[in-house]
């Protein structure tokens, strides 16, 4: 069984608490894992900043940051941390809702939780193309996850 903690540390908009984990648990599931735990935190800019350069040494907040604790050919166990404070910056941008924007971000940490890698053109391609899926699973259609490759 694939279990899904959730905490909302900051919410700056409604956060769609049970939206999020499912996004999570259908990606890890379809995925081939059949049991772990998955840590997904909604954080303000200044945590989710810490969180980046404390393990990815990026001086600045972020959207998403993820890390895979465990895993193996049916486990795994990791950590998605979201950013809220740019989620509801960017959906202003974009004139987007911010809880499809949070949604895509943690589409994202979960892709990347179960190897999706979007670094080089080709991958990046592949990892678009599997949030603009997963997003359309839950009816949302956003502009930032189709147009960056």
């Amino acid at each position: 069984m694939i279990r899904v903690d959730f905490t909302i540390e900051h919410e700056p908009f409604p956060v769609d608490a049970e939206r999020l984990c499912d996004a999570v648990k259908c990606i890890v599931k379809d995925a081939g894992k059949k049991k772990g735990t998955i840590s997904l935190a909604v954080v303000d800019d200044a945590t989710i900043h810490d969180v980046n350069l404390k393990y990815l040494n990026h001086d600045e907040p972020t959207d998403v940051v993820s890390f895979v604790l465990e895993e193996d050919d049916k486990l795994l166990d990791g950590e998605i941390v979201l950013g809220a404070d740019v989620a509801a910056r960017t959906a202003a941008e974009l004139k987007v809702d911010p809880g499809d924007e949070l949604l895509l971000y943690c589409i994202h940490g979960a892709l990347h939780l179960v190897g999706h890698d979007d670094l080089t053109p080709e991958p990046r391609r592949k990892m678009r193309a599997a949030e603009k899926k997963y997003l359309a699973q839950f009816g949302v259609e956003l502009p930032s996850a189709s147009d960056e490759v």
